[in-house]
């Protein structure tokens, strides 16, 4: 629910900054090691939206695979969790470099 209300504070943020009353639609990408469902961020959106330049938008999500390096074969890998070992080498000495963030891509808005 927390993270429902500060992506509606950002949407009014972005609204006083560009100078727009509406939101129809927001395309949300979520890394897959960001420990957020999308199912729930969709179920929560609609609630925390209400009364808002945000009501009755839709909220489209797009899950972000995670990379990593693998400091074991020093290789950039795909990792769709945490705890996950290197697809190449088996190695858990990883460092995430993508996958754990929660962004804006696109809005709809008038």
């Amino acid at each position: 629910m927390s993270l429902c209300e500060g992506l509606v504070q950002t949407l009014e943020d972005q609204a006083a900054a560009q100078n727009f009353a509406k939101v129809h639609r927001v395309w949300l990408e979520i890394g897959a090691l960001a420990a957020i469902e999308p199912e729930a961020m969709r179920f929560n959106f609609p609630i925390v939206a209400r009364g808002t330049l945000a009501e009755g938008a839709e909220l489209v999500t797009e899950l972000v695979d995670g990379e990593a390096w693998c400091m074991q074969c020093s290789t950039r890998v795909a990792v769709r969790r945490h705890g996950d070992g290197c697809p190449n080498c088996g190695s858990y000495q990883l460092q995430i470099l993508e996958g754990q963030q929660m962004r804006v891509k696109q809005l709809e808005v008038s």
